[in-house]
């Protein structure tokens, strides 16, 4: 008779060698723990977005102690997504009540900020930066051993993104509403506001990322990471000719 394996009333017996949770542990821990609000740190959070806006040197000024203390790079709470994606809920609110788009007009719009504008985009451009800083900018220094080499994680990089996000959506999804019946006008004036809005926006979200990036030890020449503000600028300036950015924005959400 063959001996069969004892197993403990908790165990599964698991076909084809996998593991039912295998895919749900290989997310980065801030996915993970969605759900377990009492484990969020909100205070915290709300530090870190008001210092993002005024000082964002500061908020990296943790990311070698959080190294030091939880081993690895990231953060591991999701207080800063979920707080990012209320606040783009109640912008959203708010556009589709001056626009007049209705309740479900309201919940598309909602959808499109935060899947589109914030996840979507922030997946593509964190995993671009991601790959980017570990072949390009990744260093060790000669003559010395590691014995655990310096690696940007991915995990790491998505929260960069969030970081730069805070005050795109300051000036973007906030301000931007405020001046919505000002950067509209067929004015100079008015088109050099609306055109203004968007580089200070961009030009933050790539200082946040550069700075995200500089803070980790084991990269360098992460001034590359600035290169985008020069056809950023660029493109401010010919917008000067009679190019009202923030009106064609605009038209894209609203038709405006």
């Amino acid at each position: 008779m063959p001996i069969l394996p004892v197993l403990s009333s908790g165990s599964r017996v698991l076909t084809g060698g996998g593991d039912p949770s295998g895919g749900w542990t290989r997310l980065p821990p801030i996915f993970r723990r969605m759900l377990r609000f009492q484990h969020m740190d909100f205070e915290l959070a709300l530090w870190q977005l008001t210092y993002l806006c005024i000082a964002p040197r500061k908020v990296y000024k943790q990311v070698y102690y959080h190294k030091q203390t939880h081993n690895t790079w990231a953060r591991n709470d999701p207080a800063m997504l979920l707080l990012i994606s209320g606040a783009l809920g109640l912008a959203s609110a708010a556009w589709s009540i001056v626009y007049q788009l209705g309740a479900l007009g309201g919940i598309r719009l909602a959808l499109v900020m935060i899947f589109r504008d914030f996840i979507f985009t922030g997946l593509i451009l964190c995993s671009f930066f991601w790959f980017m800083s570990n072949r390009l900018l990744n260093h060790t220094q000669p003559g010395t051993v590691q014995t655990d080499p310096g690696k940007v994680e991915w995990a790491y990089a998505f929260d960069v993104h969030c970081n730069g996000f805070v005050p795109v959506f300051l000036l973007l999804y906030v301000i931007q509403l405020i001046l919505v019946p000002i950067i509209t006008q067929e004015r100079w004036v008015c088109l050099l506001l609306g055109n203004f809005l968007y580089l200070v926006a961009l030009t933050q979200y790539f200082y946040i990322t550069y700075l995200g990036y500089n803070a980790l030890p084991f990269l360098v020449r992460t001034e590359v990471i600035l290169l985008p503000l020069i056809p950023i600028l660029t493109g401010f300036i010919a917008s000067l000719l009679g190019v009202n950015v923030a009106r064609r924005a605009l038209s894209l959400y609203f038709g405006a």
